[in-house]
């Protein structure tokens, strides 16, 4: 019996080494989440509010432990069958299938210094209770401490994982802060040493990052451009671009500059105040974090507030509320629109080459532009491009041959093929004005049959609902050929707009993941088909169904 027991101790020490691989996975998971929210602690701490039944407390949680204490306090169960039950624990956690361990993660956790540095604590704190239950085991069996206590303090420093992770981040947070600071300084100081260097700075509510990569590309035709890549609009972005990157020779700065909160766009002018400033729009989107339309607007329009007397600020004159920050009488104000602005576009037509269409100038002249890009909202983007490439001295042949060489930013209307299939990938984080224009490009293709993918739209806050019925009317009226809607609940408010709309609901699809909308579409399309996929959820995102 003695040889039985030491095998069934031994075995338990191997379920407690699954549980610790288990809590890397674990913690992996909530770093990611930690890290999709821009390491706001709030944020964080909202999402562990929200989502606190099934990821923080789990079904198997929630039954090993209650039967943990009565073993602890009662004796009641056998070895024998406390082996079965972490048994079986152990092995729903590795389920196939569960979030955290299927490796489908579109944006997975990226351990920087910060998050190298978040983790220490964290393997420290998870190190406490396993070290409590250690000492308290070699109290009662010296010197061979219990496998149970142990394991048992394992489990529960699993399950507290996102409240460590949480607790880690709230101290380190003034660490953080000096970190920051440090950088900020030293990328001021680079920026003051280049006193010929032009500084770029774009914001807005969508549009920011393409309207950055067509500047860059028309600038290049003449300046040695540094610029901040993919979406790297944050503070630590824009100071590891311009402490790494930037030297000597380049002549202009090209920066995006993003704001989820009122403040931000003051913070990173403090870093590198503009001579042009670009407004892209002020729309809905972050209003969850904002409260209001008006108070993006006067975030947005801090860019205009902070450039540099004697800079140029280049508004787009289609939106209201952009138009409106004109009015600083040291600076020049361009404005730039389809139908609004000192430079305005007509004759668009586009297909799966690209997109055409005129520029009239403030001159009176116009210039005929060709450019891969698709979609109304692009020729706005490029509008405002060719104003800032104009005000630098570009000439219009210069820009044409410049606006030839820009290419689509990936996931935001790129167009692709792929199995005899003509796709439009516009899968970056969806808004309603972009949803609809890519719904608009779509409904243009003549050849083929036309099929959008979409879960609709998210970080909207109350206006969620409304947003995402108004783009089922608008996918209604647009007379696609299938629609394959993604998430059964979510979905709804999309479903009702359709519906409102008169579109055929027998050519409506709905399907619990994208993985299964790929099947739907791999049992419906044919050569030649064009596909629309709009919007993809974030990770971080749980549809309560």
């Amino acid at each position: 019996m003695k040889a039985y027991y030491t095998g069934i101790e031994l075995l338990i020490y191997i379920i407690a080494l699954a549980i610790m691989w288990h809590s890397w996975f674990r913690a992996r998971y909530f770093f990611q989440v930690l890290q999709q929210n821009g390491y706001h602690i709030n944020e964080y701490a909202g999402w562990l509010r929200r989502n606190w039944a099934g990821k923080l407390i789990g079904n198997a949680h929630a039954i090993i432990i209650p039967i943990f204490l009565i073993e602890m306090f009662g004796n009641k169960l056998t070895m024998t069958s406390i082996t079965i039950i972490l048994f079986l624990f152990v092995s729903f956690l590795f389920l196939p299938g569960r979030r955290e361990y299927t490796g489908l993660q579109k944006k997975p956790v990226v351990f920087t210094p910060r998050m190298i540095r978040l983790a220490i604590p964290v393997a420290l704190l998870y190190l406490f209770f396993p070290w409590l239950g250690y000492t308290q085991a070699m109290r009662m069996a010296f010197p061979t401490p219990d496998a149970l206590i142990i394991t048992f303090s394992f489990i529960l420093a699993d399950l507290l994982i996102p409240f460590y992770i949480l607790l880690a981040s709230i101290l380190m947070h003034p660490v953080e802060k000096f970190i920051q600071d440090g950088f900020k300084k030293r990328a001021r100081r680079k920026i003051r040493s280049m006193p010929d260097l032009k500084v770029v700075a774009i914001t807005g509510s969508y549009g920011k990052t393409s309207t950055k990569f067509i500047i860059k590309t028309l600038l290049e035709e003449r300046f040695n451009v540094c610029f901040t890549p993919g979406s790297y609009n944050t503070p630590m972005g824009i100071c590891k671009v311009i402490n790494n990157d930037l030297n000597a020779q380049h002549q202009v700065l090209v920066l995006e500059m993003g704001a989820r909160y009122e403040g931000n766009i003051d913070e990173l002018c403090e870093i590198a105040r503009p001579d042009v400033a670009i407004v892209t729009n002020v729309g809905k989107a972050h209003l969850e974090t904002f409260g209001s339309v008006e108070a993006i607007a006067r975030t947005k329009g801090a860019l205009v507030r902070h450039l540099k007397p004697g800079g140029t600020a280049i508004l787009n004159g289609d939106d209201p509320l952009v138009a409106a920050m004109a009015g600083r009488t040291d600076i020049t104000t361009i404005t730039a629109g389809i139908g609004n602005g000192d430079f305005r576009a007509s004759d668009i037509s586009y297909d799966e080459s690209g997109c055409r269409f005129t520029v009239h100038l403030p001159e009176g002249e116009t210039m005929e532009v060709t450019t891969a890009l698709l979609g109304i909202h692009n020729v706005q983007n490029m509008l405002l491009g060719i104003a800032a490439g104009t005000s630098f001295g570009l000439r219009p042949g210069t820009i044409q041959v410049a606006a030839r060489r820009v290419e689509p930013v990936e996931h935001r209307l790129e167009l692709k093929r792929a199995n005899g299939l003509l796709i439009i990938d516009d899968a970056f984080n969806s808004n309603p004005v972009g949803a609809r224009n890519a719904v608009d490009v779509l409904s243009r293709f003549k050849t083929g049959r036309r099929v959008i993918i979409t879960p609709g739209m998210v970080e909207l806050g109350e206006l969620e609902e409304a947003e995402n019925r108004e783009f089922g009317r608008h996918i209604g009226r647009a007379g696609l050929d299938l629609v394959i809607l993604v998430g059964g609940l979510r979905s709804k408010p999309i479903i009702d707009g359709i519906r409102e709309s008169g579109y055929p609901e027998d050519q409506v699809r709905i399907a619990a993941t994208l993985f299964e909308a790929r099947e739907i579409l791999a049992g419906y399309a044919r050569d030649g088909d064009v596909v629309l996929y709009e919007n993809d959820l974030p990770d971080i995102y749980d549809e309560k169904a």
